[in-house]
């Protein structure tokens, strides 16, 4: 028996995502977390072999919590499963420790194909991250602007040029609204921009949001 954990913010989705799993016999959801306080509270007190964890969690991202359990020599498989697209966060997810990445606008038998993968100690990638995977073993070692930001800093880029507000920023992550400033400001300095038009520009052009 495979014995997952969930973590996500958005208590429907989780319940989507257990009832997906739930149907298989071979998987039983052991318990769900809202935020990365709920995780550590969970994960002292119950063993699991695979966590489903969402990138966006609010406090501390989902990036956030890859790095501490990678640092901690945790040997919980982690599949993240996110609402932005693959190209957006994949191969910052694996590097960061994932041993998979799904998206939620997806088929959800995709989840549990995902979940059986990673649970035997193997990778998981769609078709569309292991092309991505390719590419960037055979281009040339040309590094994008973005890819100098941090895991926070490259979040808050992409949800400025998807037309969010700071203020909407920082009560979805739950952080302050000088502290999404910062994060702007510093955004804005790595990439040599000076407003939130020619970041929105540059994240079209790097294909980082949709037109």
């Amino acid at each position: 028996m495979i014995k997952v954990m969930l973590c996500d913010d958005h208590a429907l989705i989780r319940r989507g995502i257990r009832d997906t799993l739930s149907d298989s016999p071979d998987i039983q959801v052991v318990g769900e977390a809202g935020d990365y306080g709920e995780l550590r509270a969970l994960m002292r007190g119950t063993a699991c072999d695979v966590l489903v964890l969402d990138i966006n969690l609010p406090g501390r991202s989902g990036l956030d919590v890859l790095h501490t359990l990678k640092d901690e020599g945790s040997g919980v498989k982690v599949l993240v499963v996110s609402m932005y697209p693959e190209d957006q966060y994949a191969i910052r997810a694996l590097r960061a420790g994932a041993f998979g990445y799904v998206n939620k606008g997806g088929d959800p038998q995709l989840i549990v194909q995902a979940v059986r993968t990673v649970a035997q100690g193997r990778k998981y990638v769609t078709p569309e991250i292991a092309q991505m995977l390719v590419e960037s073993l055979t281009a040339p070692v040309a590094e994008n602007a973005h890819d100098k930001l941090s895991d926070r800093e490259l979040q808050t880029l992409v949800m400025i040029a998807s037309g969010k507000r700071l203020s909407d920023i920082a009560e979805e992550l739950k952080l302050s609204p000088k502290t999404v400033s910062v994060y702007r400001a510093r955004v804005l300095e790595k990439l040599g921009l000076q407003n939130n038009s020619e970041l929105t520009v540059y994240a079209i052009r790097n294909g980082l949001v949709g037109q």
